[in-house]
C-alpha cells in the first residue's frame, strides 16, 4: 500500500456478494468485513474499489468454500466520481483474492479490467491484471 486512498463512493455494503476475479479457486465471496473503515457506532461498514476486505468464499473449489479469506475491491457497480471529473462505473462487483497484507495475489492472472485507483493502492495486484481502466 504505497498510494493514499482515493476518496471513493463506498457501493458495496456489509454481507455483499462480489465475483472473484482471480484464478486462485473461489468464484464468489461474500464481503464480511472492510479492514481500516471508520464508521459510527452500530453501522456495518461498506467497501469501495482498493479496500482491503475479508470475504468467506461462498462458491468455488471444495477446498476453498467456507474459508475466510482476504481480498481487494478492484470493481464496483456503483458510479464514483475522479478528481478529473470523470465518473467511473464498471458491469459487476469483484474482488482479487491475496495471500498477505502486502498485496500478493493468490491466483496467476486477474480476468477483466481493474479500476486505476486499485492499481495504485496495490502495485502487486496490478502487475497480473489484464487492463487498468
Amino acid at each position: 500500500m504505497k498510494a493514499v486512498k482515493a476518496r471513493i463512493t463506498r457501493g458495496l455494503p456489509h454481507t455483499a456478494n462480489v465475483v472473484a476475479a482471480d484464478n486462485s479457486g473461489a468464484r464468489i465471496l461474500r464481503i464480511i468485513s472492510v479492514r481500516g473503515a471508520k464508521t459510527v457506532k452500530g453501522r456495518k461498514p461498506s467497501a469501495g474499489v482498493g479496500d482491503y476486505v475479508m470475504c468467506s468464499v461462498v462458491q468455488g473449489r471444495p477446498d476453498m468454500r467456507k474459508q475466510v479469506v482476504a481480498a481487494v475491491i478492484v470493481r464496483q457497480r456503483m458510479p464514483y466520481r475522479r478528481r478529473d471529473g470523470m465518473h467511473v462505473r464498471f458491469e459487476d462487483n469483484a474482488a482479487v483474492v491475496i495471500k498477505d497484507d502486502l498485496g500478493n495475489p493468490k491466483g496467476t492472472m486477474i480476468k477483466g479490467p481493474i479500476a486505476k485507483e486499485a492499481s495504485e493502492r496495490w502495485p502487486l495486484v496490478s502487475k497480473i491484471a489484464s487492463s487498468i481502466v
